[in-house]
């Protein structure tokens, strides 16, 4: 049997670009744009939006990455998922996918591909969209993923800007899955393992269905960057100070005793290095600190809304199936540094 993972030496968004390389060069490159373009790579946005007209805007996206677990039908509705959401947070609704491909021909002759196609296919399906192509190339480690193209009302994006002052934080996914990913290889922890490979292969259309009914100030989605990264691109983005209360964080089984194990993916310690406005409380468990620099694939949105919104919104997403949703911490006034993590 075929373990895609023997094949990779990091697996889902954790084989990214570490972010302390990429910005110095995105900040060296000059922006195209236009005053059609509502997001775009300056503001740290999940997605790009492209307005069409007073009632429609585009929302475009791309995602790809290794394999993060063996089964291929698996792999392929972890990558949809992953794409797919980049839509979900900026508010929009996905309507094509085109698939990205780079596999060894040895893979391809497995049928290891079509595999692969075939369980992201069962995602789109399942998010109402269409598959309408796509490219590919042959490469030694496999790499899948996704263009989405979506839409949005151009009054109703999400962004990272717009967090408010008092607004509350709800995550709907649990983090940890770069910690259990390691676990899998190692076969350590099927319980903690069997929860992150359920949730990074559902949709995080169910929470945004229920989210569009609230007040949403501000939306991310946590992937690579972890929990504490795209919560300092929100803080920055909102002018304000994120305050993160760890031990309210949803978590996987297993995940505090994987990481006092070391199995802590090398892409923590590059998001470590490059995210150093933050500062966790002396009073937290050291480990505390593996986990919420833990890069996340196909991770949760992260929603900023107003406190006197915040118990029915997850009361709504517990109701719709999103049962590990949770109020995870508050937006204060600036207070000089972007997040603050404490018990």
């Amino acid at each position: 049997m075929v373990r895609l993972t023997d094949f990779v030496t990091s697996g889902g968004c954790a084989c990214k670009i570490g972010p302390h390389i990429l910005q110095r060069v995105l900040d060296s490159v000059i922006p195209v744009t236009n005053d059609n373009v509502l997001a775009d790579m300056t503001g740290a946005d999940d997605a790009g939006i492209y307005k069409i007209n007073d009632t429609t805007a585009l929302v475009q996206t791309l995602d790809f990455f290794t394999p993060i677990v063996d089964d291929p039908n698996l792999f392929g509705k972890i990558a949809a998922c992953n794409a797919l959401s980049d839509v979900y947070a900026m508010g929009g609704t996905p309507l094509t996918a085109m698939n990205i491909v780079g596999f060894p021909v040895p893979l391809v002759e497995q049928g290891v591909l079509t595999d692969v196609l075939n369980g992201a296919a069962s995602i789109v399906r399942e998010a109402g969209a269409a598959i309408v192509g796509g490219h590919s190339i042959e490469n030694k480690e496999p790499i899948y993923g996704m263009s989405v193209t979506g839409s949005v009302h151009p009054d109703r994006v999400w962004k990272n800007k717009g967090a408010q002052e008092g607004d509350v934080l709800i995550l709907t996914k649990p983090i940890g899955t770069g910690i259990m990913s390691n676990a899998l290889k190692g076969h350590l922890f099927p319980n903690g393992v069997a929860q992150a490979v359920a949730s990074m292969s559902r949709l995080n259309k169910y929470a945004a269905d229920v989210a569009r009914n609230y007040t949403i100030h501000a939306c991310t989605d946590i992937t690579g960057f972890s929990l504490v990264g795209h919560s300092v691109e929100m803080a920055i983005a909102s002018n304000l100070t994120i305050h993160i209360y760890a031990e309210s964080l949803p978590i996987f089984d297993d995940v505090m005793e994987g990481a006092q194990m070391g199995l802590v993916p090398a892409a923590t310690y590059g998001n470590r290095k490059a995210i150093t406005d933050v500062a966790m409380s002396d009073a937290l468990d050291p480990v505390w600190s593996d986990i919420v620099f833990d890069p996340q694939t196909s991770g949760g949105l992260l929603l900023a809304i107003p406190i006197g919104e915040s118990d029915r919104l997850l009361s709504d997403l517990h109701r719709a199936g999103v049962e590990r949703a949770a109020i995870v911490g508050i937006c204060e006034s600036f207070s000089g540094l972007s997040v603050r993590v404490t018990k």
